[in-house]
């Protein structure tokens, strides 16, 4: 029996949840790119895939009007973008190649977009300073969400936790005793575990949250304000367009994995220990944070440099 592009992408999916292990974002970062596929694709099948099908979607896109914010238009995608959509297609494509169903992935004749990251990904002091402040007025006089709220914002600071690894992380998680906080492998991206250690400021700040959620019977730390369970991604995407909102700064919570990266670079200089808190399988990806540093970080380390050092 001859099976639809549709049904295949849904076997590919079972598999990578069930067999991989993949991560709800990952499955849904690939679910959201091939449905868009299909949507500016919707003739294609098993026997049009190929490598000009794909240039025509990708053409398309970078063609298309979008709607953004409020009601303005913008043409075209960043080329970020460009490869997240091209690596998600083409793990898929590389699994229909696996099993048979095509001879030839088509995206092997389209060179991969190397992303060109031009804009700064870090948060400075003064942007961290001015979200601090949004969470400190927009508690709703609920001292629950407020203390909630700080715990979020210094995990992600002096963590560097990715937005899945925080919302599911539980109780059980933190050891006070060790002072450490445990990334689990089902919810890391590498699907390994890894220890954090915690800062005295963001033990403080935990102590006391754990005290006034102490009625809470979800595993789950992080916890909605309303019901008792944990904070799911929509309520925490609501948390940070409302801090955007008081604070005026826009920012996404990636950026705060960035500050941390950053700023521990500027203190420890220690990108092995970087590429171990980040939880990254290839120190080649925990060099692509050292894209964010500015400039200035690097002045002493060249006027250090003289004629009477050189080797």
């Amino acid at each position: 029996m001859k099976k639809e592009l549709s049904q295949l992408f849904d076997e590919f999916l079972y598999e990578c949840e069930f067999v991989k292990k993949s991560s709800p974002e990952t499955l849904r970062g690939y679910r959201q790119t091939f449905i868009l596929f299909m949507k500016i694709q919707p003739n294609i099948s098993l026997e049009l895939l190929s490598t000009s099908a794909l240039t025509q979607f990708f053409r398309i896109l970078d063609q298309r009007k979008r709607i953004v914010g409020k009601g303005t238009i913008k043409i075209g995608i960043k080329k970020s973008t460009v490869a997240t959509y091209w690596s998600k297609l083409n793990s898929f494509f590389e699994w229909l190649k696996m099993k048979g169903y095509i001879r030839a992935n088509p995206l092997n004749e389209l060179k991969y977009p190397t992303p060109v990251y031009e804009d700064k990904k870090f948060l400075k002091k003064e942007e961290i300073e001015k979200i601090l402040t949004a969470i400190l007025i927009n508690s709703d006089k609920n001292i629950l969400v407020f203390k909630r709220n700080l715990v979020i914002f210094h995990f992600l600071l002096f963590c560097g936790l990715r937005r899945n690894e925080l919302v599911f992380l539980q109780v059980r998680d933190i050891d006070f005793e060790r002072k450490t906080l445990t990334v689990r492998a089902e919810t890391s991206k590498v699907k390994l575990n890894r220890y954090i250690p915690l800062h005295s400021q963001l033990i403080l700040y935990l102590k006391d949250y754990l005290k006034e959620r102490k009625d809470y019977t979800t595993p789950y730390l992080i916890v909605s304000s309303n019901r008792d369970e944990k904070l799911t991604n929509d309520g925490l995407k609501h948390l940070v367009t409302r801090l955007i909102q008081s604070s005026g700064v826009h920012f996404h919570l990636h950026q705060f994995r960035h500050t941390f990266a950053v700023n521990f670079l500027k203190t420890s200089n220690n990108i092995a220990k970087l590429k171990q808190l980040l939880g990254h399988s290839d120190i080649s990806m925990t060099m692509q944070y050292l894209r964010c540093l500015p400039t200035s970080e690097m002045r002493g380390d060249i006027e250090n440099m003289s004629i009477d050092k050189l080797i």
